[in-house]
């Protein structure tokens, strides 16, 4: 064996950090968790600049945590493992099976903050200028959570920092350290950004390309499990994502700035202060993806038993067909 093999990572990280209530708790769905709980800290240390109360900081926070899960959901299932679940329906709600994508995320967050933008009649771009710096913080995050669960493996490797996987033939790219690197690394500039161009727009269509655009480079030491026209399934949306930043960059400059865009920062009389319920709504979904244990759909005590000693066939963790994900 070469010096250069002594020294690669071996991954024996156990994915599970405790239980509750029949169901396991995942450092996956932490990850999750975490970044929801810096949303809520953005949204609300924000809230004068975007002319929010801290209810509406709450109620913003829900909405969007509810399109992350959802988003991230549908677009798994409908484009990523639906030869699984057009057989086995009652899956779909199953989060705690696994089975989450990026892009769907993306998609779904939008949605939310349009949703609430229509609702609360605030500019939807000023809205996404503010969503981006924890977007990519939460997707960074997401990404350590994807490493500590052993997914998205990257193309055989023979460098020093390569990793030995689970259930994967020799060392690889530690391809979702690569992405989360990435995602980290755009939350100064995206910051950098809105300290230095207040046009609506701006910091959004900047997160959109490079998110994008970089991932087109990080994707190329990922090892899909399928192609299309020479390209993973993923490629088509990371060039997509680019197109459209680089559109809506174009659109935002070319703009001439509105009443709305311009108008100053609300003030409130009373700042008015999220109700019961809506802290336990909020709650909920910050608590919720501790459930969720990967990206993809998984048998859990076939791919995770000899790593997390104790995990048994149950009504919540049922025996799944064996297949390959397109991922």
């Amino acid at each position: 064996m070469s010096p250069v093999h002594l020294i690669m990572f071996e991954h024996r990280i156990d994915p599970i950090f405790g239980q509750f209530a029949g169901f396991y708790l995942w450092w996956y769905g932490l990850s999750y968790t975490l970044g929801f709980l810096a949303l809520l800290f953005w949204f609300h240390r924000s809230r004068v600049r975007m002319g929010l109360s801290s209810r509406d900081a709450v109620s913003l926070t829900i909405l969007v945590c509810l399109g992350v899960l959802i988003g991230g959901r549908l677009v798994e299932v409908a484009f990523y493992e639906w030869e699984l679940y057009r057989q086995h329906l009652a899956y779909i709600p199953a989060y705690w099976l696994g089975g989450m994508s990026t892009h769907g995320i993306l998609a779904g967050s939008v949605i939310a903050v349009y949703a609430f933008s229509r609702w609360r009649r605030i500019p939807f771009l000023k809205i996404t200028d503010e969503l981006a710096i924890p977007g990519a913080f939460i997707m960074g995050v997401g990404r350590l959570g994807n490493f500590a669960d052993g997914q998205i493996i990257g193309a055989p490797a023979d460098v020093w920092w390569a990793v030995v996987f689970p259930d994967t033939e020799g060392p690889r790219h530690p391809v979702v350290l690569y992405d989360g690197v990435k995602n980290l690394a755009l939350v100064p500039f995206l910051i950098w950004l809105r300290a230095h161009f207040s046009k609506p727009g701006i910091v959004t269509a900047h997160f959109i390309f490079w998110y994008g655009f970089l991932r087109i480079f990080v994707d190329l030491f990922r090892e899909y499990r399928v192609e299309t026209f020479g390209l993973g399934p993923g490629q088509g949306f990371n060039i997509a994502m680019a197109a459209l930043g680089l559109g809506l960059f174009i659109w935002v400059v070319s703009k001439q700035p509105s009443t709305d865009e311009t108008r100053s920062e609300l003030s409130f009389a009373r700042d008015e202060k999220p109700r019961i319920w809506h802290l336990l709504a909020l709650s909920a979904v910050i608590l919720f993806p501790l459930i969720i244990p990967s990206d993809w759909t998984q048998d859990v005590p076939a791919r995770y038993g000899d790593r997390h000693p104790g995990l048994n066939y149950s009504s919540i963790y049922p025996e799944i067909p064996e297949r390959k994900p397109v991922k």
